[in-house]
């Protein structure tokens, strides 16, 4: 697999920093979180890929039946071709630690690459993921660190859901924290702040 196997936006950073992977949401692009990215995390490569499903003209990274009910062969298809780009990525730039960050569909591919290519990540930022089933129990147990951000009225992804996942990643030995807003599925100034207190052991 090709480093710019996927339609993305790249920026180049310092030598043995981070390399940051940034995944929008349903009918965002690869601008949706590059800047913020960069702010997050200034000495970083930068990594903003495009979904290469469109449903009705929205990006997605993987098809899906309706809401909440995901083609799952599709998915297993994008979460080996995605982890392939992320690996090439990492090997192009010579980058350090491999960092994620995605909100809705992007904190969803990320979240299966998660579970199914562990060590891929060493540290990951899902903001109102929905993994509406039970993961396959991982074999090893890597020690990543996961933050989970969401909305305690979230319409898509339910705190029932959210907290099974958080409790997925803790038994599979992941460091897990989780920041809750009395809001549904938008981003709000709690996540930012705490996704900026996660990345700080990874900043200049």
């Amino acid at each position: 697999m090709s480093h710019d196997s996927y339609v993305h936006r790249a920026r180049p950073g310092a030598a043995g920093a981070p390399i940051f992977f940034v995944f929008h949401g349903t009918g965002g692009d690869e601008n949706q979180f590059f800047d913020f990215g960069g702010h997050l995390l200034p000495e970083a490569t930068i990594i903003s890929p495009r979904g290469d499903i469109s449903e009705h003209g929205a990006a997605r990274f993987f098809r899906r039946k309706a809401e909440g009910v995901y083609d799952c062969e599709d998915l297993a298809r994008a979460t080996n071709r995605m982890s392939e780009f992320v690996a090439a990525n990492r090997e192009f730039y010579k980058a350090g630690p491999v960092i994620g960050l995605g909100f809705s569909n992007g904190a969803n591919i990320l979240a299966s690459m998660l579970i199914h290519k562990p060590g891929l990540f060493e540290a990951a930022v899902l903001m109102h993921p929905l993994i509406p089933f039970e993961p396959k129990e991982r074999t090893e147990k890597v020690g990543g660190r996961v933050l989970i951000t969401a909305g305690e009225r979230d319409p898509i992804a339910s705190v029932e859901l959210t907290q099974s996942l958080a409790d997925y990643f803790r038994r599979s030995g992941d460091e897990v924290e989780l920041e809750w807003h009395p809001g549904g599925h938008e981003i709000r100034a709690v996540e930012i702040d705490a996704a900026k207190r996660f990345l700080a052991r990874y900043g200049s």
